[in-house]
């Protein structure tokens, strides 16, 4: 499967372009963040104001994948940021800086879409035990264009876009996926590979009806 070309239709769902840079590995944090959020702490806002060119598009584009309302993300980007200019104090690098911010996301998203939440179909069915070998659904992720990959995203569950963001839109590494959505490791795993399928599935039925 084409990880590049999935990660940057996840990037595109963003701001409905395909131009956007690609986030960097979440592991690869730089280690000034935590002096960063340590000023952030102090109550200095040319430090938030730097906090937030770092990271606000990423976690914008994530919150975009889970309410895919864009007045509505950049509310919750604000109150992201206001939580951050908060809490700074609270940060204990037990994770990176991205996956806790991201954390903070989700969390402000989970309070505005609580009396609104779907229906969630569980991962094990989602999943229906997919071959390792390379399906037509593969396939056509293999071949699908930028713009046909973030239109197929924006079709999917938002179990499904979320974990796909996270993975592979902000670069985090499986553990830290599965801390920011407070599920199990397997869950993460089994979610992805339905999440992946999914998404392959509507890219080879777009190709078939073109």
């Amino acid at each position: 499967m084409n990880e590049l070309r999935l990660a940057r239709g996840l990037t595109a769902v963003a701001d409905g372009q395909a131009d956007w840079p690609l986030a960097g590995s979440a592991g690869d944090t730089d280690p000034g963040e935590a002096k960063l959020l340590r000023r952030v702490a102090d109550g200095d806002q040319d430090a938030i104001a730097e906090f937030y060119r770092r990271h606000g598009r990423i976690v914008l584009a994530q919150i975009l994948l889970v309410v895919q309302e864009r007045a509505l993300a950049e509310e919750i980007l604000q109150d992201t940021m206001l939580a951050v200019w908060k809490g700074a104090a609270s940060f204990r690098a037990e994770s990176s800086v991205r996956s806790w911010v991201i954390s903070i996301a989700r969390r402000q998203a989970r309070d505005r879409l609580r009396r609104h939440r779907p229906r969630l179909v569980d991962d094990a069915v989602l999943s229906s035990q997919p071959s390792n070998d390379p399906g037509p659904e593969v396939l056509a992720l293999e071949r699908a264009a930028v713009a046909e990959v973030a239109d197929a995203i924006r079709s999917l569950s938002r179990a499904h876009r979320e974990v796909l963001g996270l993975a592979f839109g902000a670069g985090l590494s499986l553990p830290e996926v599965a801390s920011v959505l407070e599920v199990p490791l397997g869950t993460v795993k089994s979610r992805l590979a339905a999440a992946r399928t999914a998404l392959g599935r509507v890219l080879h039925e777009k190709g078939q009806h073109q």
